[in-house]
């Protein structure tokens, strides 16, 4: 199942650019602007993770945080402009899993939100396609038994590939969940891919699929 993450930040333009990079990582994502029907969102969402911006009008992100912690088992991330380390202590004292200030880095805050729910049990350890099998947590990969060196640009564009279920991802997507930005030169994913599928082809058919105009596919079998 993908993870739920619930983002509750004011400033409109930081809501809209990391729900965008979430839902480019896979995950199922919704926002809010502020503390207003958070109660319900816990209950019918149900988050696996909520962002939490500190400076929130209405009720503040550290009240929300102590709601969450009493009434849902969701993982907790506060965003904040604050950077005392007071700040940083308290919101950790309150419950918060994680701490991320701002301005922050899009590839920063996916890497965070991944280590949270890795930590809570909410994200698959091995990922299996076919007779593949990537291991996540030991960033191993092994195919029909045989282990498969890759760098570390590739574990990762291979393992966010399957853990997207036989999904089309388009090189866009790509761009921002692998390297954290999306206005690299296509060619990069394409160079990427093109290596990629060279190491996973010398133990098997293929099983890393071009979609001509709509990106590439990790599956057992052939076709778009």
């Amino acid at each position: 199942m993908t993870a739920r993450v619930l983002v509750v930040e004011d400033a409109e333009p930081i809501r809209t650019a990391v729900g965008i990079a979430l839902t480019e990582a896979g995950y199922d994502v919704r926002t809010r602007p502020d503390g207003d029907g958070f109660e319900r969102e816990l209950a019918t969402y149900r988050p696996d993770l909520v962002l939490l911006d500190v400076m929130l009008p209405g009720r503040d992100g550290f009240e929300l945080l102590t709601l969450a912690r009493e009434t849902s088992n969701a993982g907790v991330i506060l965003l904040t402009a604050r950077d005392a380390v007071g700040d940083r202590l308290h919101g950790l004292r309150t419950g918060a899993d994680d701490y991320v200030v701002k301005p922050f880095v899009l590839a920063e805050l996916i890497a965070r939100v991944e280590a949270v729910l890795r930590r809570m049990g909410r994200l698959r350890t091995v990922l299996a396609v076919g007779d593949l099998e990537v291991d996540v947590e030991a960033r191993a990969v092994r195919r029909a038994g045989t282990a498969i060196e890759l760098t570390a640009t590739e574990f990762k564009l291979l393992a966010f590939l399957a853990g997207r279920d036989g999904k089309v991802v388009g090189k866009t997507q790509l761009l921002t969940a692998v390297w954290g930005y999306d206005d690299y030169a296509d060619n990069l994913v394409e160079v990427y891919v093109s290596g990629l599928r060279r190491k996973l082809e010398a133990h098997g058919p293929r099983l890393l699929h071009t979609v001509r105009g709509s990106g590439y596919v990790l599956r057992a079998c052939d076709g778009p």
